[in-house]
Parts: structure tokens; C-alpha cells; sequence
């Protein structure tokens, strides 16, 4: 259903080296980025896959903070890094990875805050 998703972000070049770090794990990257030139507003970054943006970032003097995104990891290993990847570089923990038998059974996942308090979440749904 959705096909892309933006986040209002404090410091853009502080978020996209964040989000550049931490989303690496889910093998997701730098896409596309678009100037404020380009828009005649402001400067947009997009991360993906395979070639197509699909979570935005852009700077702005009023974030919406508390935004919960989650993004598919491949394997629980792959969530790991994600968890450990955001911590370093500048997240602040909000659940660590592991099993969360509420949502179903094989449930696997990591929350992270990112410097505007937008919860991100890496979760795998596969058997060990």
C-alpha cells in the first residue's frame, strides 16, 4: 500500500549520515537526493532499495517528533546490525533486539530513536 514515507528532520546532513549508517544493515542506501535548489523549498534525501526511495528525509525548523516507522530486515542478524549501526551513530535505544511473541510467534525485532525521537523499528517475521 505505501509507497513512500518522509520524516521532517532537525539537521539533514547529521540525519542522512544517521540513516545512511544505520539502514546499510537492511541493505538500504542513499537513492536519490534532491537540492533545495531542485525543490525551491529544501533539500530531500532518499533511502531504499534496489534503485527506488522509499523513506524520505528533509530539514525542517519544526520536526514532528514520535513518527514509528519499521522496515524489513532479512534475517534477525540483519536487525542486530541495524540496532547496533543506529547506536553508534548517534540513536538512543528504545528495545533491544529480540523476540516480541505478542505480535506472532517468530516476531523479531529492534527499536532505535533517531536524533528527532522518531522511533525506528528493524523487524524480521522469519524463523531463526
Amino acid at each position: 500500500m505505501l509507497d513512500h514515507l518522509g520524516l521532517h528532520v532537525s539537521h539533514y546532513q547529521r540525519s542522512k549520515h544517521f540513516y545512511t549508517q544505520a539502514l546499510a544493515p537492511l541493505d538500504a542506501s542513499l537513492v536519490m537526493e534532491v537540492t533545495a535548489e531542485q525543490t525551491g523549498d529544501r533539500a530531500h534525501a532518499g533511502f531504499g532499495c534496489a534503485g527506488k526511495p522509499s523513506l524520505w528525509i528533509s530539514e525542517t525548523s519544526t520536526p514532528i517528533h514520535g513518527v514509528h516507522v519499521a522496515l524489513t530486515a532479512k534475517d534477525r542478524a540483519s536487525v542486530d546490525a541495524f540496532y547496533a549501526a543506529a547506536l553508534h551513530h548517534g540513536g538512543r535505544d528504545n528495545g533491544a533486539p529480540g523476540l516480541r511473541p505478542h505480535y506472532h510467534p517468530h516476531y523479531y525485532a529492534a527499536f532505535v530513536l533517531d536524533q528527532d525521537g522518531n522511533n525506528i523499528e528493524a523487524v524480521c517475521h522469519q524463523p531463526m
